[in-house]
């Protein structure tokens, strides 16, 4: 399996381009929970294209955004760069460069997956502050929907890394254990995209999952979403929906 940290090296345009963004409400919510505001200094771990971090940095906090892959960090510094509360750093999760107790907030958002292990576990515990928070969030696509369920069955029929890969495997008991006890709290926003077929072909291009152009597996999945999306569009468009969920609070120590 491709190392997790250059999976999407070449998919960047596709993300930055077909990825959705995070509820506008949901940043606001988390630093209200948190007890932060402007001013307050985050570390985004696996920020990607700069994504969440560009909506953080809205809410006039400082951010280093934490990014293993180049072509991915290039593009949220061509992004962002302008900004003078964005540091970019090119680190993976488990050896950030930050300083001991140096941040009040961690973030990771559509990236936790990548980095459930001990070692990022302790190295978030080392950046934050006493009174810091670990703020972990995903799009999840809304397997109630007809749209979803049926594409879902294709990805596990046709895209043989599925469900290797799919950050929806991640089960809420894994993600508490980096919590103290009874103290994660879980909050939902709802979010959606709309696309034409290009913009939903995108969408799954942007995918770490989606097979190879060249692979024996990409036809038959394209002819396959294709089928789809005749079969579900309104009016020429997809509505791709999402229940966005945000887990929130301090660490385990």
């Amino acid at each position: 399996m491709t190392d997790s940290t250059q999976r999407f090296s070449k998919r960047v345009d596709a993300y930055v381009r077909y990825r959705p963004g995070y509820p506008a409400d949901l940043v606001p919510r988390m630093l209200e929970e948190s007890e932060l505001g402007a001013g307050a200094t985050a570390a985004d771990v696996g920020s990607g294209s700069g994504i969440f971090t560009r909506q953080l940095l809205q809410q006039d906090l400082k951010v280093y955004a934490i990014e293993p892959n180049a072509p991915m960090r290039a593009a949220a510094e061509a992004s962002l760069g302008g900004n003078r509360q964005f540091v970019s750093i090119a680190a993976p999760a488990e050896d950030t460069g930050l300083d001991r107790d140096s941040v009040d907030l961690v973030t990771a958002a559509q990236a936790f997956h990548w980095f459930t292990n001990d070692t990022a576990k302790a190295e978030f515990r080392r950046i934050l502050k006493a009174a810091g928070r670990l703020a972990l969030v995903w799009n999840r696509r809304k397997l109630s929907q007809p749209f979803q369920q049926a594409y879902d069955a294709v990805l596990r029929e046709f895209s043989p890394e599925y469900g290797k890969v799919n950050h929806m495997n991640l089960g809420e008991s894994e993600i508490a254990d980096y919590f103290a006890p009874a103290e994660m709290q879980v909050l939902h926003f709802d979010n959606s995209q709309q696309f034409d077929f290009s913009g939903l072909l995108g969408r799954l291009k942007s995918s770490s999952y989606c097979p190879p152009e060249d692979s024996a597996h990409y036809i038959p999945l394209v002819t396959e979403l294709l089928a789809l999306f005749d079969q579900h569009a309104v009016a020429g468009l997809i509505e791709f929906e999402y229940d966005t969920q945000l887990y929130l609070g301090p660490m385990s120590r």
